[in-house]
């Protein structure tokens, strides 16, 4: 049986999200944020308990996402994102705000906001610059000593990245270890390896096994993937019919179907050939 993509958020969410998947969400946490040693976080709490309909599975815009406390208050919520909107900046500031705010009730004192910080795993080229793991905090622009706060700190994890680092450090570096066991194409001996090695990826594989074996989750889970499968192949058709040479009315009338779907300029800019400005009066 071919492995289940654990980058498929709604596996991701069932092996990461709900009650009971603490002890692999703790050891991937500690690995990203580099909690090691007395840092070290022990315990965390699952916020939320998601029921998700063939709607909401079945929807290729709709967020799977992971939310969670740790035991010195700080939270964390953790995205999969697959495909490239083109807003992954901004989405990610918005989803950080969001889980900022909502721990404020009225009354309290803006000092008993929580640190945040949020993890976004991509497979793909997000940024040109920097490593597969880039974390963003508030700084002076003249001085990178000053830190404004430590309230905000935005991790991106680019898969494409990693698979192209020459090295990965499985013996020293967690966080290698569980990005191996994230991605689908990892040689099975690794896999097994990595899951030899850490106890808490061991779990998450565990679970996995359990999700392939339950069938209402694992037809979830395909269609999932069928659905970003099919946004996969409704771009590519777009950019097909869009390298067609044809009158401006033909581009013009390719254009307004993607974005009425909900491609970004950007990407209908490539799809069309049209400039921005048009692009923009659509």
């Amino acid at each position: 049986m071919e492995r289940l993509n654990p980058l498929n958020d709604f596996l991701f969410f069932k092996v990461m999200g709900e009650k009971g998947d603490e002890e692999q969400l703790l050891g991937f946490l500690n690995a990203v944020l580099g909690r090691g040693g007395e840092r070290r976080a022990v315990s965390v709490e699952i916020l939320g308990n998601k029921t998700f309909s063939a709607g909401v599975i079945g929807d290729k815009t709709s967020i799977l996402d992971v939310r969670a406390v740790l035991g010195d208050g700080s939270r964390v919520n953790v995205e999969v994102q697959l495909r490239n909107l083109g807003n992954m900046d901004r989405r990610s500031l918005f989803y950080w705000s969001r889980e900022y705010t909502r721990s404020l009730e009225a009354g309290q004192d803006y000092q008993e906001l929580p640190n945040v910080a949020a993890i976004n795993i991509v497979n793909f080229n997000f940024l040109p610059q920097g490593d597969f793991h880039t974390v963003f905090h508030l700084w002076e622009d003249g001085d990178r000593t000053l830190l404004l706060t430590d309230a905000l700190e935005i991790h991106f994890l680019d898969m494409v990245k990693f698979r192209a680092a020459a090295e990965k450090d499985i013996r020293n570096e967690p966080l290698h270890r569980w990005l191996v066991w994230f991605d689908q194409g990892s040689p099975a001996e690794l896999v097994e390896e990595v899951v030899r090695m850490d106890g808490a990826i061991k779990k998450a594989e565990e679970r996995t096994v359990y999700v392939s074996h339950d069938k209402e989750a694992l037809r979830a889970y395909e269609m999932r993937q069928l659905a970003l499968s099919d946004w996969t192949s409704g771009v590519n058709h777009a950019r097909r019919e869009g390298r067609l040479e044809g009158k401006l009315e033909e581009r013009l009338a390719i254009a307004r179907s993607a974005l009425a779907q909900g491609f970004t300029l950007e990407d209908v800019h490539r799809i069309t050939g049209l400039d921005p400005d048009t692009l923009k009066t659509l």
